[in-house]
């Protein structure tokens, strides 16, 4: 036998591909599923618009010094790059903050999100309908702040001072937003309750796709108890939706600003709650230098990147199965 296998005869999977031929592959099923892409192609159209073409956009924009009043932008090189990390303290917090926020609030809003579909999959049919509109509702309601912001207020009437106080805990009101100590920890409390977004109804459509006869089958080769069922035949099966779910709170992270403005005011006291996109914000929507807000733009984008590809190699194992 020849030391060197052809790669003709080996599975498409397991021969490199290359970019012709990938190409090809994605131009004959775009005909052969010609409808679909065609009423795909609406959001494709917004998307490309809103999303890809300034994140393009960018990288370029973030080299000059663009402050919607001198056109065309001047270019300055790696200036604003350099000013974010060396000169930029603001900056500073808000790298620390974001990171603060993605590492306590990441994970367990994705294990909350599993555990709690997982749970919700065991209900009766009417049920999972209520709980997953229940769970998911923070994340689409207008208004929820105003919720919030009653329950943390700082005058003795706020719903947790009063908890408190009823209790015996404290001797006074806590201002617990503006208190520089208590505010982050109130904006990683609502950034939980309002994670129950995409990624969880897409775990919810994970469990429902899961073939039952697996598990039957499962049972038959030594698997005894839900744990293990857990562990053996539903995670490996929900490779895409983990991934998707990881992706999407992997977004929401590293994005997290419309809570901490919101619940807060902007700006926050002494920075407490000031993310990357918070100061993209300040310098994009509040004085117009865009060239500066291109650059954490920017910043921000490689941050999610690399993570993703971190994630990608965490959960590839059962994406591949």
């Amino acid at each position: 036998m020849s030391e060197h296998t052809d790669e003709a005869v080996l599975p498409r999977e397991e021969r490199r591909v290359s970019f012709a031929e990938r190409w090809a592959l994605i131009w004959r099923d775009m005909k052969l599923n010609h409808s679909c892409y065609l009423l795909l192609l609406p959001f494709l159209a917004f998307f490309t618009a809103f999303t890809v073409i300034p994140v393009v956009m960018a990288l370029p924009i973030g080299f000059t010094d663009f402050n919607m009043s001198n056109f065309p932008p001047n270019f300055v090189g790696f200036e604003n790059f350099y000013s974010l990390f060396v000169e930029d303290d603001i900056f500073l917090i808000a790298i620390r903050t974001t990171l603060i926020i993605a590492i306590f609030t990441g994970p367990i809003s994705y294990i909350m999100s599993f555990l709690l579909a997982w749970l919700i999959n065991e209900l009766h049919p009417a049920l999972r309908t209520f709980f997953t509109i229940i769970f998911y509702m923070p994340t689409v309601a207008g208004n929820i702040y105003f919720v919030w912001q009653l329950i943390f207020s700082g005058d003795s009437y706020g719903y947790l001072n009063s908890i408190m106080a009823s209790l015996g805990f404290g001797t006074g009101a806590i201002q617990w937003l503006t208190d520089s100590n208590y505010l982050l920890y109130c904006v990683v409390i609502v950034h939980l309750w309002v994670s129950m977004g995409a990624g969880f109804l897409a775990m919810r459509a994970g469990f429902q796709s899961i073939d039952k006869s697996m598990y039957e089958a499962g049972a038959i080769e030594g698997i005894r108890n839900r744990g293990q069922e857990l562990i053996y035949i539903t995670i490996p099966t929900m490779g895409p939706q983990l991934m998707f779910a990881a992706v999407m709170q992997i977004v929401a992270m590293f994005t997290a600003d419309l809570v901490g403005r919101s619940l807060l005011g902007f700006p926050s006291t002494d920075y407490k709650a000031h993310t990357i996109m918070t100061h993209a914000y300040d310098y994009g929507w509040v004085r117009f230098e865009m060239g500066y807000a291109s650059a954490i733009c920017f910043i921000l984008f490689l941050a999610m990147l690399i993570s993703n590809e971190v994630i990608q190699k965490v959960l590839r194992k059962y994406i591949n199965n």
